[in-house]
């Protein structure tokens, strides 16, 4: 059985590909490539030949085949009004590659997110959206497999809280059970991201007068201490400058508060598992395991990973398809309920929406 994967980053689509279980195909795309030639990703995918595959599903969706998608669901999967789209290229490369892979009657699924889950109570939903999107929710999963086989346990004693720290945005996720009861995505994330802001005060949103999608990817600890957006190995490299040490103070503080909230959800974790493009540095993945040591009395893990290149959320997105199609992850999927996953995004909102 061969099923692909697909993670539509803010800097890069990352691609995995398993043939029975083991990665056979490990890509990575600039975003700004997927935008401008949608068909390089798309012909890569096809080539693999694949049963299944997880295509791009941004917020998420419940569980849907590509044929099914309507144009409602296309927008709450990226939730960007169309005047807007053309300056966001991670957004414009998933548009333009579920039209492409459509219209080759590509036999393609699109995920939730974790505000869709069934195991996340209803209450916890109330005013949010972000939750964590379609690809934490995968690395959530990814997680869930990570630590039931490396402990030799059941996927019904795991237990933990993930960390996500991303290039353009953080993530924290809560499992209980093996089953995912609550997530804190990046636009909620109680502290910056390296390229958002993280949760947005009312106040600011308020006085700024109009909330433009690009300004979810600004404002986040890159910018904070050069006012661009710096490759994160040089961020690293610069933190004995004052700026740029106070800027990963503030991302430090926020990973702090989203780790103390999901451990009151789940209450009896076996540990912390570190994931994303910023703990793949040595020295901030350090820096956040010793903090977290020494402030939660838990051992702290780097999400293991199948062995391959591209970004946590591709394999685990691979891991649902393979699940979904009966493959080896068939009982991983199965566990966390993809299946009865239900409703849309914005249908816990209280609040007026112009949508």
């Amino acid at each position: 059985m061969r099923v692909i994967g697909v993670d539509p980053g803010t800097r890069s689509f990352d691609v995995i590909g398993l043939e029975n279980g083991k990665i056979k195909l490990d890509l990575s795309f600039p975003s700004e490539v997927v935008a401008e030639e949608p068909s390089k990703i798309v012909k890569a995918i096809e080539d693999f030949n694949a049963d299944i595959i997880i295509g791009p599903s941004g917020y998420g969706v419940p569980l849907k085949h590509i044929k099914e998608l309507t144009e409602r669901d296309r927008f709450e999967m990226t939730l960007v009004r169309e005047e807007e789209m053309k300056e966001i290229p991670v957004l414009i490369g998933l548009q333009k590659m579920i039209d492409e892979m459509a219209e080759k009657n590509m036999n393609v699924w699109f995920i939730p997110g974790v505000i869709h889950l069934p195991t996340v109570p209803e209450w916890r939903k109330y005013n949010k959206i972000d939750m964590g999107t379609a690809d934490k929710m995968a690395i959530t999963v990814l997680g869930i497999y990570d630590q039931a086989k490396r402990l030799g346990i059941e996927y019904d004693e795991v237990s933990f809280v993930l960390l996500e720290v991303g290039f353009g945005y953080n993530y924290a996720g809560a499992v209980k059970n093996g089953k995912i009861v609550d997530g804190i995505g990046g636009t909620i994330f109680p502290g910056v991201g390296y390229v958002n802001s993280g949760a947005l005060d009312g106040e600011v949103a308020y006085l700024m007068g109009n909330v433009k999608k690009q300004h979810l990817f600004w404002g986040g600890a890159s910018v904070i201490a050069a006012g661009e957006i710096l490759p994160p190995e040089e961020f690293a490299k610069r933190l004995d400058e004052e700026p740029f040490a106070k800027a990963w103070e503030a991302m430090k503080d926020g990973f702090l508060k989203a780790i103390a909230s999901e451990l009151a959800v789940v209450g009896d974790a076996k540990e912390i598992i570190l994931s994303g493009r910023l703990i793949r540095i040595e020295e901030l993945r350090k820096d956040v395991k010793d903090l977290f040591e020494d402030k939660f009395d838990l051992p702290v893990v780097k999400l293991r990973e199948l062995e391959g290149k591209a970004k946590e959320a591709a394999q685990g997105s691979a891991i649902i398809g393979d699940g979904l199609a009966g493959g080896e992850f068939k009982e991983l999927v199965e566990h966390v309920e993809i299946k009865k996953s239900y409703g849309s995004v914005l249908d816990y909102v209280k609040l007026p929406l112009n949508v």
